[in-house]
């Protein structure tokens, strides 16, 4: 998780009409429990704001920022890749707790014991553009929600494209554009055997949330500091 410090990024003109929209871009990767903890507490940023300020329409652009994007096709051993990454069993155990812990006062409970593969996501975040490209947000969200459970709850691995085909009918995904899309998907993967990367340049941990362009908020913060974030969005 990068730094937390909430930043001024540039000026844009407001939209001329009764009720203004607010555009809220959120920057996640499906591997981060902090992405799943951070979109919670957007969702009870959210409904608070609405609350307050019913004048302004809110739009939520999700954008696919892969984490380890040289992952191989076919993953990594998960406990593994953390064993690796943090030296110890103990430096483990107490990352995964600290986790655990945020993760409670956002209404989750990881299954982290579960997971076995640590996923390529691109063939996850291409899924998400398809969905996207069909034109029903509620069924994008839908998604995104089903693969952060299918990974964090059930351990399941979402760089396999045999999951991401039951996922993808699981929220309504029509079958033969489904298994078409996913065999291009794969198509489309590097010959060397990794999927093409999505990367974002200026971004470098996740989540990330951008308010109308103007301030920039990173980290799994709670939903008090993004509902400042969006109130002060609110006044310029």
């Amino acid at each position: 998780m990068d730094s937390s410090e909430l930043r001024y990024v540039e000026a844009t003109g407001r939209e001329i009409g009764e009720r203004r929209t607010m555009t809220i871009e959120v920057f996640f990767d499906f591997i981060c429990p902090w992405c799943l903890i951070g979109k919670r507490n957007l969702e009870a940023a959210i409904t608070r704001f609405a609350s307050l300020r019913p004048d302004v329409r809110l739009k939520v652009l999700w954008r696919s920022h892969q984490l380890l994007p040289y992952t191989p096709l076919e993953g990594m051993p998960y406990q593994a890749f953390y064993l690796d990454r943090l030296g110890s069993h103990e430096a483990v155990a107490a990352r995964r707790e600290q986790v655990r812990r945020a993760g409670i006062d956002a209404g989750i409970v990881f299954a982290f014991e579960r997971i076995e593969v640590m996923p390529n996501t691109a063939a996850a975040h291409d899924l998400v553009a398809y969905a996207a490209r069909r034109g029903d947000e509620a069924r994008r969200d839908r998604l995104i929600e089903r693969m952060f459970d299918a990974y964090f709850m059930e351990g399941l691995n979402i760089g396999d494209r045999k999951v991401l085909e039951r996922l993808g009918l699981e929220c309504g995904l029509e079958h033969e554009g489904l298994v078409n899309h996913l065999a291009e998907s794969k198509r489309m993967s590097d010959p060397a055997g990794r999927a093409a990367p999505y990367i974002e340049e200026g971004v470098s941990g996740v989540p990330h949330f951008v308010f109308d362009t103007r301030y920039t908020l990173s980290g799994a913060h709670s939903p008090g500091a993004i509902f400042e974030a969006m109130m002060l969005t609110a006044r310029h």
